[in-house]
């Protein structure tokens, strides 16, 4: 299946520089194709691109027929480069497989096997049947950390947890007396609001949603509106916050437990709030059975925004898959102001999580880390989430 033993030194660099090419179309998708994966296509004779598309919104084409269409007749012969494997079954669009046959390509390069149950290697098999050479697997790492959150649903029937916070040099989210607004400075909201804009949960816990009273919403407004989420077991949420009062404007769900009170969750209810009910024992239980329900309505990607408490459990569940951190050059101290991770935590630091090839950007003074967790930590407890 794979041709690229017989290639020049020449003939691999072109391939790397398309497929790279390829990747960055495919990340202009992010926020409005999921739960579909993120796709870039490029189609080239030698070095010289005569096709490029990517999947820009859920429904719409697929990165293939967008490139083939800007290629035309010229397909004819050339070689595709695409960032996951071309779909072979009949879903929103026709098969892509179908259409690469019929252009005329010559050759295929495929960062990566989609592991989709309908596709998992068809598209590829359908290929290789019609003649057309394929080569698998250039710049796989990549292709799988630009769709770890589709993979992650597929595999797990769980969202991408994303973890972000705001705190100052000495690990405080909030001075000892409560006051937060604001750590971080404007360049450092900008990047967080464009985060909210491409999820589609963020979540909170009560003492966040009660002491903050956070909108929880994009501004401006990004490719998707988030579902905003409160963690409350006992549905004390006040009516006067304004995640209540906005209820019927933008989706908004409380998780309760068992033991809140009827006349509680009607009133919140009666706002316009979903109330979603979690009886496991655990807060760890807990949170896996809210990403479970969560998963099941095939929501991709959720950002958690605190506070320490909940960030805390996450970690200990062994659930953040992904970190962003903005850090500003302030100093608050206090043995009670709260930190940003609180939980239980690991007993030892050989088993802290670590992340993958993080980013390190200064954000007009603050400084903002983030990337993927490069390993899940076990439990904490051995009741929560493997």
């Amino acid at each position: 299946m794979n041709s690229s033993e017989a290639m020049t030194d020449i003939e691999r660099r072109i391939d790397a520089f398309h497929m790279a090419r390829a990747l960055r179309l495919a990340e202009m998708g992010r926020g409005s194709v999921e739960p579909n994966p993120l796709v870039g296509c490029i189609i080239a004779h030698g070095a010289e691109i005569i096709g490029e598309g990517w999947h820009e919104r859920f429904g719409g084409p697929h990165a293939e027929v967008e490139a083939l269409a800007v290629a035309g007749r010229r397909a004819a012969g050339a070689t595709m480069y695409v960032t996951l494997e071309p779909c072979c079954h009949q879903g929103k669009t026709p098969p892509c497989s179908q259409a690469v046959i019929a252009a005329g390509l010559r050759r295929v390069v495929v960062a990566q096997r989609d592991p989709f149950p309908q596709v998992d290697g068809g598209g590829i098999a359908a290929l290789l049947a019609a003649g057309i050479a394929v080569d698998v697997g250039l710049r796989e790492d990549s292709a799988r950390t630009l769709n770890a959150p589709y993979l992650k649903l597929l595999s797990t029937g769980r969202p991408w947890v994303i973890a972000k916070w705001a705190m100052t040099l000495d690990g405080k989210i909030a001075a000892r007396g409560g006051s937060s607004k604001w750590i971080s400075g404007e360049a450092s909201h900008r990047v967080a609001h464009a985060l909210r804009g491409r999820v589609d949960a963020i979540v909170v816990g009560r003492g966040t949603a009660a002491a903050d009273d956070p909108l929880l919403t994009a501004r401006p407004s990004g490719p998707r509106v988030a579902t905003r989420i409160v963690l409350d077991t006992a549905a004390s949420l006040s009516s006067d916050r304004q995640l209540v009062r906005t209820a019927r404007q933008t989706p908004t769900m409380v998780v309760v437990g068992p033991r809140a009170a009827v006349a509680d969750r009607q009133r919140l209810e009666t706002a316009g709030c979903e109330i979603l009910l979690c009886d496991a024992k655990t807060p760890q239980a807990r949170i896996d059975q809210l990403l479970a329900e969560l998963g099941r309505r095939r929501m991709t990607s959720v950002l958690v925004e605190g506070g320490g408490t909940l960030l805390g459990g996450l970690l200990d569940a062994g659930q953040i898959d992904e970190v962003h951190a903005f850090i500003a050059p302030k100093l608050v101290g206090g043995t009670t102001a709260p930190v940003a991770i609180a939980g239980e935590g690991f007993g030892d630091i050989s088993q802290a999580l670590t992340l993958i090839d993080p980013q390190v950007e200064p954000l007009d003074g603050d400084v903002y880390v983030h990337g993927h967790v490069a390993r899940a930590p076990r439990s904490c407890h051995p009741e929560g989430n493997p």
